[in-house]
């Protein structure tokens, strides 16, 4: 197995089990979600940190989904081009764009949140809300996360263009062909 081969599945093997991980939460903020619907209009009862959970589940599970989901080439893109070109110009697409647009983007959102960050934990920030979740200082870490887990899937997708363009392989895909189960 090349350099190349065994980067792309290290970082594809953590993406796929954080992705397979976090698929659960959003079970799991369905049902706090109905839970939260049943008790506010069946009962007349209002539980906040129950409300605050389900904005906790939805940013972690979009957060921390966004590498998955790249690894699965399923983001949307402006495909006026690229949905029929031939693979050599997919892999081209795919090499420039990661390195022009993803990898700083990824940079800039890490570099750019870590005041942010940094601050939220130096006070333990908690909800505004008296009986809310304290762990505002937590979800903004997801920040770091995201920007770490896209970015190296941005690697990932360099290295199976570069792979591809060096004669590497016969065959382009920006991701999985089936999404990943192991």
């Amino acid at each position: 197995m090349s350099l190349l081969d065994s980067i792309i599945d290290q970082i594809d093997k953590v993406n796929g089990s954080v992705g397979r991980a976090i698929s659960w939460l959003t079970l799991i903020m369905a049902l706090v979600q109905f839970l939260v619907v049943i008790m506010r209009y069946v009962f007349a009862i209002g539980f906040i940190p129950m409300q605050e959970l389900i904005w906790y589940l939805h940013g972690i599970v979009f957060m921390l989904g966004a590498g998955f989901t790249l690894l699965n080439d399923g983001h949307v893109r402006v495909d006026v081009f690229y949905r029929d070109a031939r693979p050599k110009f997919k892999a081209i697409v795919d090499l420039f764009g990661s390195i022009l647009l993803l990898l700083p983007v990824c940079v800039a959102t890490f570099s750019l949140s870590f005041g942010y960050v940094i601050n939220s934990w130096s006070v333990l920030e908690q909800s505004t809300e008296v009986s809310g979740l304290p762990l505002i200082f937590a979800l903004k870490t997801m920040i770091w996360v995201f920007a770490v887990l896209l970015g190296m899937q941005g690697v990932a997708l360099m290295a199976r263009a570069l792979r591809f363009l060096l004669g590497g392989r016969d065959s382009y895909l920006a991701g999985l062909a089936e999404p990943r189960i192991d």
